[in-house]
């Protein structure tokens, strides 16, 4: 569920990496959520979200550090 999901990520500081946008909306009603990465694209491969996140690397990186920002969605 969700939730769990949410939770699990909360309490241990992950970055939850998702094509949900159930997850972002969350966080933007929600203090204290944990680091989303959204990525808005239609269906695709693992293999090309995993193109993504290598290719954005150095902006993830940042989104863990930043204590204002929640969500990163350039994708």
């Amino acid at each position: 569920m969700d939730i769990d999901i949410w939770e699990y990520a909360k309490r241990n500081k992950y970055i939850i990496v998702t094509k949900d946008a159930d997850f972002a909306e969350r966080s933007i009603l929600l203090k204290n959520s944990p680091k989303i990465v959204w990525i808005k694209k239609g269906n695709c491969s693992t293999k090309y979200i995993e193109k993504i996140i290598k290719a954005n690397y150095d902006e993830i990186k940042i989104l863990s550090e930043e204590t204002k920002l929640n969500i990163l969605n350039p994708f």
